[in-house]
C-alpha cells in the first residue's frame, strides 16, 4: 500500500481577505534582546550604535545602575550573526559583562485577523519598538501550560479575547503599547512568546501587567513569567513616525 504523500507545510503568516482576496506573507521581523552590566559610560556605546547603522534601542535598566538592554530588530536573522554579533565582541560592548539570564529572541506573527499584514508584522512593532514619545519599556518572555492548546478553538478564542481587550484599552488610552513575539524554538528556556511594553510614564506598564492577572490565560495557563527587564531609552536608532 502507497502511503499518500504529505501536504507542504504553510508556515506563512496569514490575515484577514482583503479586497476579496486570501492575504498571506512568508516574512516576518525578529527581535532580540540582549542585556549587559558593568556600563559605567553609556556614551561610548551610542557612538558605537550610530556607526553600526542598525534598527534598535539602548535601554539604561532601571534596577541595575551598571545596566543596559540593546533591542534590535531586522527581517533577515542572519543581521544578529554577521553584523550585531560581531558589533558586540568589540569595543566597547566587548568590556560589558553579558547577562544570558536576560536573552530574549521571537519574530513577529498574524493571528489571521490582520487587516494588513505589513503593518502587523513589521510597521506597528517597528513603530512601538523606536517611538521616542515611548521611552519607558518593560520586556519579558512568557510560557503557556501545555493543557491551553488542548482546549477548543472557541475556549481559546474567548480566553485571548480577555487578554485583548485590556491591551486594547490601555494602547486607545496611549498608556502602554505592546510589541508581540513568538519565540517557540528559538528561546534557550523552551518559553513560547517574548512581550514588550512601551509607553511614556513607567506605572502603566507595570498596572497592565496588574491588570492581567486576573485574566484566565495568566491566572491559569500561564505556566512561567519573566525574568523582567525594566528600562529607559537612551538611544534609539531612528525618530520613528507618529503613532
Amino acid at each position: 500500500m502507497t502511503r499518500p504523500k504529505p501536504e507542504k507545510p504553510d508556515i506563512r503568516e496569514h490575515g484577514s481577505p482583503r479586497d476579496g482576496q486570501p492575504q498571506a506573507m512568508d516574512r516576518r521581523l525578529f527581535v532580540q534582546l540582549q542585556a549587559f552590566g558593568d556600563c559605567h559610560d553609556t556614551a561610548p556605546l551610542i557612538d558605537a550604535l550610530r556607526e553600526a547603522e542598525i534598527t534598535g534601542v539602548l535601554y539604561e535598566d532601571v534596577q541595575d545602575p551598571r545596566g543596559v538592554a540593546l533591542v534590535t530588530a531586522a527581517e533577515d536573522p542572519a543581521v544578529f550573526l554577521d553584523v550585531i554579533r560581531p558589533m558586540l565582541n568589540r569595543a566597547p560592548f566587548a568590556s560589558l559583562t553579558h547577562k544570558p539570564e536576560f536573552a530574549m529572541f521571537g519574530r513577529t506573527y498574524a493571528i489571521g485577523y490582520e487587516p494588513d499584514l505589513q503593518e502587523a508584522l513589521f510597521d506597528r512593532p517597528t513603530r512601538t519598538i523606536l517611538n521616542p514619545q515611548w521611552p519607558w519599556a518593560v520586556w519579558y518572555p512568557l510560557r503557556r501550560k501545555g493543557e491551553f492548546e488542548q482546549l477548543s478553538a472557541e475556549v481559546r478564542r474567548g480566553i485571548l479575547m480577555e487578554h485583548g481587550t485590556i491591551g486594547r484599552a490601555f494602547g486607545e488610552a496611549d498608556l502602554a503599547h505592546d510589541v508581540r513575539l513568538v519565540s517557540t524554538g528559538l528561546d534557550t528556556h523552551d518559553n513560547d512568546f517574548v512581550i514588550g511594553l512601551t509607553g511614556s510614564q513607567l506605572h502603566p506598564l507595570s498596572a497592565i501587567v496588574q491588570r492581567m492577572r486576573s485574566t484566565q490565560q495568566t491566572s491559569l495557563y500561564l505556566e512561567k513569567l519573566g525574568p523582567f527587564f525594566v528600562g529607559r531609552v537612551c538611544w534609539q536608532s531612528a525618530v520613528a513616525p507618529d503613532a
